[in-house]
């Protein structure tokens, strides 16, 4: 009895241990913890604007050169600045062609190629020759012609190769080009062809008056002023012969000639419609059945 006791006691204590021996024989599975790391959080940096109002410009109004993430303003570039047009300052030119091509037209503010210079501009009375027609009167103005006018349309004339028109910008002269010196302002002649250095070359300018050379231009006519003067006429310039040799002048009024240079337009005044080049107006008119012009000559109304 006792054995039979001692056995169920071993068969209870063995079912017992049965479910310990089990789980020590199922393999171990190694099951990774997952890593909780904080998530990394990098703050932009700010670049803080130059407070210095000299950083960075481009042109003379353009902010300063701030990130885009600060302000919508960066890295702009002005309008104002470094400009290649006809107003302002800096590089003026205005060009047909940026590269150094000779057909560029240069409109630099230190080159005068029109109005004001020197005194051909204005127009010589003619005192020799009373006007057998009343002047056309308009706008306060006196337009006195020795001549009927006739219209016919303005057609600038091209006195050859050598020739250029105001404003003509070339980046080299010929070595045929003499310096002509007037009231300390240096020009260059060449061949009929009046220059002044500007930016990088020379520019066409009108004759200046007093300028004397030695020789007349090939193609210069002969145009008459009165009965015991008369002028030499080339390119839009007059000259008139002298001891040294020959001057430019202004023109004399009543002056006819035949051509007139490219760089003139139509101005309509009232019912005639005269040429204007620079400030000098020339009346269309027929002579011996040729297309002329005629030198105005222009007075303030005294009645206005």
């Amino acid at each position: 009895m006792k054995n039979f006791i001692k056995n169920w006691i071993c068969v209870l204590l063995l079912i017992a241990q049965m479910p310990i021996m089990l789980l020590a024989q199922r393999p171990a599975v190694n099951r990774p913890t997952p890593s909780r790391s904080a998530p990394s959080r990098q703050m932009p940096s700010k670049q803080m604007p130059s407070k210095s109002g000299l950083g960075n410009k481009v042109g003379n109004n353009a902010a300063s050169d701030r990130k885009a993430n600060i302000s919508n303003s960066g890295n702009k570039i002005n309008n104002s600045g470094n400009k290649t047009n006809n107003f302002g300052s800096g590089n003026k030119k205005t060009n047909i062609d940026n590269s150094r091509k000779n057909i560029n037209i240069d409109n630099s503010t230190n080159v005068n190629i029109g109005s004001n210079n020197r005194g051909n501009n204005v127009v010589r009375r003619n005192n020799f020759r009373p006007y057998p027609r009343p002047p056309y009167v308009y706008g306060g103005f006196r337009y006195r012609c020795y001549n009927p006018f006739f219209y016919h349309p303005y057609t600038p004339f091209f006195w050859g190769p050598v020739w250029h028109p105001w404003g003509f910008f070339v980046a080299a002269l010929a070595t045929t080009a003499i310096i002509v010196s007037i009231e300390n302002q240096q020009y260059h002649y060449d061949q009929g062809v009046y220059y002044v250095q500007s930016n990088g070359g020379y520019t066409v300018v009108q004759a200046p008056v007093g300028a004397t050379i030695t020789t007349l231009p090939p193609k210069s006519e002969t145009v008459i002023v009165n009965e015991t003067v008369n002028n030499y006429y080339y390119g839009g310039t007059f000259y008139e012969k002298g001891e040294k040799g020959y001057t430019v002048v202004p023109p004399t009024a009543g002056t006819i000639v035949e051509h007139l240079p490219e760089g003139g337009k139509e101005v309509k005044l009232g019912d005639i419609t005269y040429v204007k080049v620079g400030d000098i107006y020339y009346q269309p008119i027929q002579k011996d059945g040729k297309n002329m012009y005629e030198v105005v000559d222009v007075e303030e109304d005294d009645k206005k």
